[in-house]
């Protein structure tokens, strides 16, 4: 459950230019607008994260996603649009759409539709989708809790979203869409 005045005051944050914690499926994650490059580079020094590695993108549903999926073939959308058993994070090729800063040193996007009542309102307000990277420095375990997120980042986030993540007891699977291949299991 989610406070909406809390989810427009994040989504204020996100659109300034603002890096936020909020919880998803299994993790708590940082946020930040896909298209604003200092907030990128904000999130990956946090991280203390290449910008080669690239960084996930979730959304609310796929129509959020249609500017990155524009050049796929109709049972691929479709593929990508279907509810998976666990959270599934789809690369499909990069077409252009997302910024050097969010693919990395890859010829794929990370796209990842959310279920998690939390992220996916703060994707609704917004507008769109956003940066979703599990909150933590590289190297040290995910943060499961919000006491996590705050021991790792004190006072350098723009704003933490009450909740909690919803029990997925391991990360999103990562697939890449046209191969079916697993990078990730989740």
């Amino acid at each position: 459950m989610y406070v909406q005045a809390e989810i427009n005051r994040a989504v204020a944050s996100l659109k300034k230019g603002g890096v936020i914690a909020y919880p998803t499926e299994a993790v708590w994650g940082l946020g930040c607008d896909p298209n604003n490059i200092q907030a990128i580079e904000k999130v990956l020094g946090l991280k203390k994260r290449s910008v080669d590695k690239g960084l996930i993108l979730i959304g609310s549903s796929a129509d959020q996603f249609s500017g990155y999926i524009q050049g796929l073939d109709g049972p691929q959308k479709e593929l990508f649009k279907t509810l998976q058993s666990r959270p599934t994070t789809w690369l499909v090729p990069d077409n252009g759409t997302a910024s050097q800063w969010v693919v990395g040193e890859h010829d794929t996007v990370a796209l990842r539709i959310t279920d998690h009542p939390v992220a996916k309102a703060l994707c609704d307000v917004f507008g769109g989708p956003i940066v979703s990277t599990s909150a933590n420095p590289q190297g040290k375990p995910a943060a499961i809790e919000a006491a996590d997120v705050e021991a790792y980042f004190e006072d350098s986030l723009d704003h933490y979203v009450t909740g909690c993540v919803a029990g997925i007891q391991s990360v999103s699977e990562i697939k890449n869409l046209l191969t079916g291949e697993v990078l990730r299991s989740g």
